[in-house]
């Protein structure tokens, strides 16, 4: 199966898909689980899903999506981005070291790794990245989103974001037009795309999202990047399959976010299919 990349002039923003039908059917799903329910009221939740089944009409839909929250390690994808901008620009020597580092930094969330990539490309090009109006990662206007501004490991400056003073942090909104500018080619330039989408693609993590995942889509092509520490969990993924194509991001902050990350694969694909199916019969 080839990788989801699709070359276009220009796109939409992530904001500007957003589905109402998606958007109410996710809403109701989530109320459903009384646990759920409570989390989202106490800001302590936040999901993003984006439809892909249909590339002519890709659909949108979030709860407490513009919630900016701690993201443990999920926000590495940032440092990939900047990395990858670096090198497109002749800032970063494109090595096999670097190349590793970079893999190792996804696949394995290995913090030395991504310090290593912090340091070389520094908290300044991140930052510019991030807010690049191209790409619009990380935007007070709309609650922050996508940051990293301490390393991976004891010691150095640090660059917090300005809301809320977080180290690695992140908005289930901004993490889902991370995933959809790579699908669509956008994040520095398709090849570039399809780079960072090779080095995001089987994860060594199988927890969390992949957990399920692999269990109910073997065939599926993941990429994907998660983050835990103490009780904040988060993932995301990009699942290319026969059957499925789809973005899923979730934030949570409460002990057993591992295991409600894994319960909630199941939900949001019946979610998307219940507003797949509701658009055919509104057009018969």
């Amino acid at each position: 199966m080839q990788l989801p990349v699709e070359t276009t002039d220009s796109i939409n923003k992530i904001s500007e898909l957003r589905n109402t039908n998606l958007q109410n059917i996710l809403k109701k799903e989530i109320d459903k689980n009384a646990l759920w329910k409570g989390l989202v009221a106490k800001n302590l939740m936040a999901i993003g899903i984006v439809d892909l089944t249909d590339m002519s009409n890709i659909k949108y839909a979030g709860i407490n999506d513009n919630l900016m929250m701690y993201a443990a390690s999920l926000p590495k994808i940032a440092v990939l981005l900047a990395s990858m901008d670096a090198i497109e620009n002749g800032e970063l020597e494109d090595t096999k070291e670097i190349r590793k580092d970079m893999r190792l930094m996804i696949s394995k969330s290995n913090n030395a790794a991504t310090t290593r990539m912090i340091d070389r490309v520094g908290y300044e090009k991140i930052e510019a990245v991030l807010r690049a109006p191209k790409h619009k990662l990380y935007d007070e206007e709309t609650g922050g989103g996508l940051w990293v501004g301490k390393r991976y490991g004891g010691g150095g400056d640090t660059n917090r974001e300005p809301l809320k003073n977080l180290s690695h942090a992140a908005t289930t909104m901004q993490v889902c037009s991370f995933y959809y500018q790579l699908v669509m080619g956008n994040l520095i330039s398709d090849e570039r795309s399809k780079e960072m989408l090779e080095i995001m693609k089987d994860p060594a993590l199988h927890h969390k999202f992949v957990n399920t995942l692999d269990k109910i889509a073997p065939r599926a092509k993941i990429y994907r990047k998660s983050g835990s520490w103490r009780n904040y969990h988060s993932d995301s993924a990009l699942v290319w399959g026969p059957n499925r194509r789809y973005i899923i991001v979730a934030l949570i902050d409460n002990d057993f976010g591992e295991k409600i990350i894994r319960d909630l694969v199941v939900p949001l694909e019946r979610v998307m299919k219940k507003a797949r199916n509701l658009e055919k019969e509104t057009k018969i």
